[in-house]
């Protein structure tokens, strides 16, 4: 699955992935792969990142929003 997370900035990530943990606005959950489509509005937190090799990365956001369908996932976020 192929993660992207934008700022108006950077491109903070952009790399294949098992899976991404966000903040949604009502309440935090996963996406894996083969996840059925999404839109979701995401709160201040941290977003957690897993690679495919099983590292973990951390970006802290104050607002944002997701999109995920076909095994890509798109973040548009505020940073802090």
């Amino acid at each position: 699955m192929f993660l992207e997370i934008i700022t108006v900035e950077k491109k903070l990530y952009a790399g294949e992935i098992e899976l991404v943990q966000v903040p949604g606005s009502k309440g935090s959950f996963e996406i894996l792969k083969n996840h059925a489509p999404i839109i979701s509005t995401l709160d201040k937190g941290k977003i957690k990142v897993v690679d495919t090799e099983g590292n973990k990365q951390f970006f802290e956001i104050n607002s944002g929003v997701i999109e995920a369908a076909y095994n890509k996932v798109v973040v548009l976020a505020e940073v802090v």
